[in-house]
């Protein structure tokens, strides 16, 4: 086999793997299954989460839940919805208290514990992995 003919099999295979892992880990925002919420805008998610925002578009009361501090589904969530990094979020939420403008979302362990509070609550909203979806939510957003 010629030299480049292997390396152009290795550079599809290289791709490929690196496009299902990019699916596999893919970021999306979720509510209840039996929240009437079907579709969000990322500026809507974000003033959810910055807490500009205490309601659905609908009007009814929201509650975000976030991964753990640290973590790295949560800094990609930030950077990708609000445009802020983690030393940002911090010193956003430092003036927000000190303010007394509001507190952060609760923390969760984990993408499991977000789906599971998410789905007993439908006036909750969240983000997990793809792969963390079930049918007790419902996908209102995916994050790019």
């Amino acid at each position: 086999m010629r030299l480049s003919t292997l390396a152009g099999l290795l550079l599809a295979a290289t791709l490929s793997a690196v496009g299902a892992c990019a699916q596999a880990g893919e970021l999306v925002v979720i509510v209840s299954a039996h929240n009437p919420v079907t579709t969000l805008r990322a500026d809507q998610v974000a003033d959810i989460f910055l807490g500009e925002s205490m309601r659905f578009p609908d009007g009814a009361e929201v509650q975000a839940l976030d991964q753990a501090l640290n973590t790295p589904l949560r800094n990609e969530f930030y950077q990708k919805v609000a445009s802020r990094t983690p030393a940002l979020m911090k010193a956003y939420w430092t003036k927000r208290i000190f303010t007394g403008r509001g507190q952060p979302p609760r923390e969760l362990s984990s993408s499991m514990a977000v789906r599971k509070a998410v789905a007993e609550n439908p006036g909750a909203i969240g983000y997990v992995e793809r792969a963390a979806v079930d049918a007790s939510v419902r996908v209102v957003m995916v994050v790019n």
